[in-house]
């Protein structure tokens, strides 16, 4: 009897239909190796600089952290200074109280400024909630321009993110991209020779931003923004950006023609250490997304006729 109770509330949970406070209480993660403790901060006063609403951006603590707001003003994001080839990056995040559908709060690599019509992206995507559900923890990839094919997958997390502070991170380099929350993989995207075009490349600039997302956020767009509930207040803290920065001579640095060396000071995540996921990482990964992952690309086949090409 005991096993098919535990069973019936994994089987509710996945589907979305019991509670937060159920799913928080019953899920414990496994203990990962923490590598947003190899790094250290930087302050968002000194790594960033605003990229709009910047009457919504307010730094504290001496510019150690940030609170960013959504109202019917505006949103509000920050740009890092640098851009890197490859690298560490990671937030400790807080999100919104209270109802909020149609919020996107987002932590993300992009060169779209720069390549406008051929741009990479790494991303991810915090999705506000409605009454039914929790915040959503959504990733994404684009190459090359590939705005076609979102390769999205989603996940529930195994905590209130409105309580307190929580360490969002992406790992990006020649090997592969991996989306960690508190320092638990939740997805790994391997690069392949086999089909290079799909790969994030070229250098990118950091971004963490709250916005707008009503035309698709919430179940498609079906619940948008309630203002009702606004101002919308999202806190950053402990940012970590550690990797391979761009030469302000426009050349390609050292770091970014050698990443299958041990990794350096100069070369913090292009080392051998960091091409592979651990043994420990892995089995973290496999228990979130068995456990908390409820949508995949990899398998819409309504969505695709043709599949991309990772999914086979």
């Amino acid at each position: 009897m005991l096993e098919n109770m535990i069973l019936g509330l994994l089987v509710l949970c996945m589907t979305g239909l019991v509670s937060s406070h159920s799913r928080h209480a019953y899920y414990k993660p496994p203990s990962v190796t923490r590598l947003t403790d190899r790094f250290s901060h930087v302050p968002i006063s000194q790594g960033f600089n605003t990229l709009y609403g910047g009457t919504n951006i307010k730094l504290l603590n001496n510019g150690s952290y940030a609170t960013l707001t959504l109202d019917k003003s505006s949103g509000s994001g920050l740009i890092s200074r640098d851009s890197y080839y490859y690298g560490f990056f990671s937030a400790a995040i807080k999100l919104p109280s209270g109802l909020s559908p149609g919020v996107v709060v987002a932590f993300y690599l992009s060169n779209a400024d720069k390549y406008p019509h051929n741009h990479d992206e790494i991303d991810i995507e915090l999705l506000g909630h409605d009454k039914r559900n929790d915040w959503a923890f959504q990733t994404n990839i684009y190459a090359n321009g590939s705005t076609g094919t979102g390769r999205e997958e989603k996940f529930y997390l195994w905590f209130d993110p409105t309580e307190q502070h929580h360490l969002y991170s992406i790992l990006w380099n020649s090997h592969h991209v991996v989306f960690l929350v508190d320092n638990i993989p939740v997805r790994e995207f391997v690069y392949s020779s086999s089909y290079p075009a799909v790969y994030p490349s070229k250098p990118m600039s950091v971004y963490a931003t709250i916005w707008d997302g009503s035309e698709w956020a919430t179940h498609g767009g079906k619940y948008p923004v309630n203002y009702k509930y606004a101002p919308f207040v999202v806190s950053f803290a402990d940012m970590e950006m550690a990797g391979c920065r761009t030469s302000s001579t426009g050349s390609v640095p050292p770091c970014a023609k050698a990443n299958h060396e041990p990794a350096s000071s100069s070369d913090p995540v292009g080392g051998l250490e960091f091409a592979k996921l651990s043994q420990q990482q892995t089995a973290a990964m496999d228990w979130a997304r068995r456990k908390l992952m409820f949508y995949s690309y990899c398998n819409d086949k309504p969505r695709f006729r043709v599949m991309p090409p990772e999914c086979k």
